[in-house]
């Protein structure tokens, strides 16, 4: 639900704004979400006790003086919604990837690749899919190796569990 609710504010936030506009919302945004990570923080925004002014205030701190977000923020405020601001702010970043045609992924591996590897993992899925993709690697127990581009919606995988399954099912059925 919030997600939707988000992604009003975002297509207000974009509409007839320059990329570099854009970008600098996105990073004063992100300086407020990141303040959500904190326990005190969120029970401040949270408590009835405590002004709306004065969240506002707290909220203000974070970020330099732009009309924009101030706006954002009093508006938030008066909606009593503020605790969506980090849903705000990934939802800005998902179309401003839309917008400049670059996105983020994950490539999930239980050993390290080195940067050639990756690079060229880059490359192939950037002239696959006619992006500018830029991947970081999440070394875990997965006992192969996935690509997972969040913005596409694309997960690409190959385990080796899954294989020895479909090797062994090829031979039953050859039987």
């Amino acid at each position: 639900m919030s997600s939707l609710i988000a992604k009003r504010y975002v297509k207000a936030l974009l509409k007839d704004r320059s990329e570099e506009s854009i970008k600098s919302i996105d990073s004063s945004l992100e300086s407020i979400a990141t303040a959500f990570n904190d326990e005190k923080f969120i029970s401040i925004i949270s408590s009835t006790d405590i002004s709306d002014s004065s969240k506002i205030e707290l909220i203000y701190s974070f970020v330099s003086e732009d009309k924009t977000i101030e706006n954002l923020i009093k508006l938030l405020a008066e909606k009593k919604r503020l605790n969506i601001i980090p849903q705000i702010s990934i939802e800005l970043k998902k179309e401003i990837a839309v917008l400049t045609n670059s996105y983020d992924g994950i490539v999930s591996i239980k050993q390290a690749l080195n940067d050639a590897d990756l690079k060229a993992i880059e490359d192939k899925f950037s002239t696959k899919f006619d992006i500018k993709l830029t991947l970081a690697q999440d070394i875990c127990d997965y006992d192969g190796i996935k690509v997972d581009i969040e913005g596409l919606g694309v997960e690409i995988g190959f385990s080796k569990d899954r294989l020895k399954s479909q090797m062994i099912e090829h031979i039953l059925k050859a039987v």
